[in-house]
């Protein structure tokens, strides 16, 4: 019976608290629209820095009254104004309130009360657009985001409209042009190469951009600056080599990277640093030897250092709670230092425990730190010395193998190319990952309907196969023939190229040729005739005709090429192709068939030339072409041995 009793309890807790809230909904509801504006205003001042009372209201149904009356073209533009305003209050409550907001289609009733003439009524709908927008729980998708978008904004004269903003005697209008310039250049080289052009009382905006990054400036100013001049610059519009980015950009960032910087300069520098420098070694070169920025970065991964440092204990309170930004960011910067440069990688890796930093980086419970960590680790994973050293003392294997286990796709498909790397032949992690069961777990990603993971499962097992005769029937065992002929008609271009670059490493050796050849031969050449004859780029020809050439080398798998006119034919016919990649693959096919040194050469040597093949490699002796000259007076010294 007590259980029963519980429901009527809650039940009349929650309509005292309601009771309270009631009357200022009913106002609303009253035919004289002086009370109804009375009643707004009330709520207005009932609700500012109250969630309990905001909580009931939304209970209560006040939004969609508050939206009906904000829509009204009998509504006065003071009870409209004054609906946004209670409505932004309501929306700086709690997520939850938030959602109810956007539950009850908000949005499209504020951008509607953008077209009125009314300024205060234009700025209170901004206002709750504002909050709306700055909550997480609100999807981008409902406003402008994306190239198509940045295109909608350009074409209706945004950068005209808001460059004159930056000259504005307001620190807070110059600010927020300079945020949209930001946002309107980013991965956009159209918004970008105007943007280099464009003059502010006779001044081009990149100089605009540089004077706002100067260290007197405030350094929200500075940082917004330099991320409008870093998107400029990767989107093509300024050169990596210009003054503006390597004296003026690149330095700003690295300043905001210093630990007298506020945690969320210190990881906005970070990560505006690492984009700007991703691509370009000469800039990765000179931001290492900036200010000491490898070991200042070291600093990110103790903070904070001491309770001392911040006296503030709610800013300490909040730095703690968002410390994992500082280490996602530190790992993306280290990531793109070290993305060529050996030496780079060096100094990273020697960094006060780096690597050990890096693995406990990739059991971290936030993902965005997991994936940085990846990310840094695959970097890293590009120097032989290190793979054979560095990775191999800390067993970096072992906690990838767990990521891969189980985690989202974007980490998977990083953790997996860095997998290829780990699996290269001259790698000591090679072994142990084996014995770990990763033949499974990457013919499993081969089924992935993510085309990357497809990529890296192929390419990963490609590397494993190579020079590894044991592992070979495991690969083909676990991967099944119907799985590897699946991906031999794959659409993704990449998908198709490591597949056949893992049917080569798979048939070489002769006596794993036969084998397989034996057992899977028609499959093989029946895949190999549909590619020759497909609408495929030269690269995949190319390496079909090479997958041939190893099948030609085989002791009894030759046969299945010279008993099957229709290869044969192919392969003439790329002997004769105006590439000379082409030619040369399928030289080495003819080649191979016709080694006069192994059993059953003459009577394949005499049917080649029935088909005309000496003639045509008499022709090719002549060719300008040096390599494929050689190969064709080797091949016809066979002839005549």
């Amino acid at each position: 019976m007590a259980c029963l009793l519980e429901t009527p309890i809650r039940m009349s807790v929650l309509s005292e608290v309601t009771a309270s809230s009631r009357h200022y909904v009913d106002r609303l509801f009253d035919p004289d629209p002086q009370k109804v504006l009375q009643g707004v205003i009330d709520m207005k001042n009932a609700v500012i820095g109250n969630n309990k009372q905001k909580a009931n209201l939304i209970v209560l149904g006040a939004v969609p009254r508050l939206l009906y009356l904000l829509q009204q073209e009998t509504s006065s533009t003071e009870l409209k104004t004054e609906c946004a305003v209670v409505l932004g209050s309501l929306a700086m409550g709690t997520e939850n309130n938030v959602k109810s907001l956007l539950d009850c289609h908000i949005i499209p009733a504020l951008l509607q009360g953008l077209l009125s003439p009314d300024l205060k009524f234009i700025e209170a709908c901004l206002r709750c657009l504002r909050t709306i927008f700055t909550s997480p729980v609100t999807p981008e998708e409902l406003l402008y985001t994306g190239p198509d978008h940045q295109t909608i904004l350009f074409n209706h004269g945004a950068v005209q409209n808001i460059a004159h903003l930056l000259t504005s005697l307001s620190y807070k209008v110059r600010m927020q042009a300079l945020k949209c310039f930001s946002v309107l250049a980013f991965e956009n080289p159209q918004v970008s190469m105007t943007l280099v052009n464009v003059l502010v009382d006779g001044e081009l905006l990149p100089q605009i951009f540089v004077k706002m990054l100067q260290r007197d400036k405030p350094i929200e100013m500075q940082l917004t600056s330099a991320k409008c001049l870093t998107y400029m610059c990767r989107a093509g519009a300024i050169r990596t080599d210009d003054n503006c980015i390597v004296l003026k950009t690149l330095p700003c960032l690295v300043r905001m990277c210093s630990k007298e910087r506020l945690l969320e300069e210190r990881v906005e520098g970070a990560e505006t640093l690492a984009y700007l420098i991703e691509p370009d070694v000469e800039l990765q070169r000179i931001a290492s030897i900036t200010d000491h920025l490898i070991a200042m970065l070291a600093d990110y991964f103790k903070y904070p250092s001491s309770v001392s440092a911040i006296t503030d204990i709610k800013r300490l309170d909040h730095d703690l709670k968002h410390a994992h930004e500082l280490r996602q960011a530190a790992f993306k910067l280290y990531a793109s230092l070290g993305a060529n440069d050996e030496d780079i990688r060096k100094k990273i890796i020697e960094t006060e425990n780096m690597m050990d930093r890096i693995v406990t980086g990739l059991s971290e419970s936030s993902v965005k730190v997991r994936l940085a960590a990846v990310r840094c680790l695959h970097s890293l994973s590009r120097s032989v010395q290190q793979l054979r050293t560095s990775f191999q003392d800390h067993a970096v294997w072992k906690p990838l193998m767990k990521v891969l286990q189980n985690a989202p796709d974007e980490i998977l498909v990083v953790a997996s190319s860095m997998l290829c790397n780990l699996l290269l032949e001259f790698s000591p992690s090679k072994e142990p990952i084996l014995e770990s069961g990763a033949v499974e777990l990457l013919c499993g990603l081969t089924q992935s309907e993510n085309p990357a993971l497809r990529v890296n499962g192929i390419w990963a097992l490609m590397n494993m196969a190579f020079q590894a005769e044991k592992i070979k029937a495991d690969i083909l065992r676990s991967l099944s023939t119907e799985q590897l002929f699946r991906l031999l008609s794959d659409s993704d271009l990449n998908v198709l190229m490591k597949t056949l670059g893992l049917l080569r490493n798979l048939l070489s050796t002769r006596p794993h040729i036969d084998k397989i050849m034996s057992t899977h031969g028609k499959q093989i050449m029946q895949a190999v005739t549909l590619i020759l004859e497909g609408e495929h780029n030269i690269e995949v020809k190319e390496q079909t005709l090479c997958i041939l050439a190893n099948i030609a080398d085989g002791t009894t798998a030759k046969d299945l090429i010279m008993t099957n006119d229709d290869i044969l034919q192919k392969i003439k016919y790329y002997m004769g192709h105006s590439h000379v990649k082409l030619q040369l693959a399928a030289m080495f096919c003819i080649s191979n068939l016709i080694w006069n040194e192994e059993e059953g050469s003459q009577e394949r040597q005499d049917k080649l030339r029935d088909m005309g093949i000496v003639d045509i490699l008499h022709k090719l002796s002549q060719s300008p072409d040096s390599n494929l000259c050689d190969k064709a007076k080797m091949a016809l010294q066979q002839y005549l041995a």
